[in-house]
């Protein structure tokens, strides 16, 4: 199993939509290292969505639900999309602040890559991460 986290602007389609709806297609990305991570994804593999814009935070869990696929509102066989399902909501949402604040993340991509949607998840990073979301660093 991989970890991921993927960014979305809370304005256009939050964690909230995310739950409501159950589960939704990943797309819109388009940033070349964005979809070569979209690609390696497998079924069962974990995301945190982090909601950008003014809120900067880790706010939920999700599941990547299929294989990646050709993005089927666009006629471009490079960009590709995921199935994602809602897991859970975090106890406590973690912000952009506290991960740049703690030391351990330095090599993050999310923080060397700011730029990119869809940032891979080292197990040590996803174990971190989710102490932070529960309360326990």
């Amino acid at each position: 199993m991989a970890y991921w986290l993927l960014k979305t602007e809370p304005e256009n389609y939050s964690y909230f939509d995310l739950e409501r709806d159950g589960s939704t297609i990943w797309d819109g990305v388009n940033n070349s290292l964005a979809l070569k991570h979209l690609r390696t994804m497998l079924i069962g593999d974990l995301a945190l969505i982090y909601h950008t814009g003014k809120e900067r935070q880790l706010i939920g869990i999700a599941e990547i639900i299929s294989q990646p696929y050709i993005d089927p509102a666009l006629n471009d066989s490079k960009r590709v999309v995921v199935d994602v399902r809602a897991v859970q909501r975090v106890q406590q949402p973690v912000t952009l602040g506290q991960i740049k604040q703690d030391e351990k993340f330095t090599d993050f991509d999310l923080l060397r890559l700011p730029r990119l949607s869809v940032v891979p998840v080292s197990q040590v990073y996803w174990q971190r991460l989710i102490d932070m979301t529960n309360g326990t660093d």
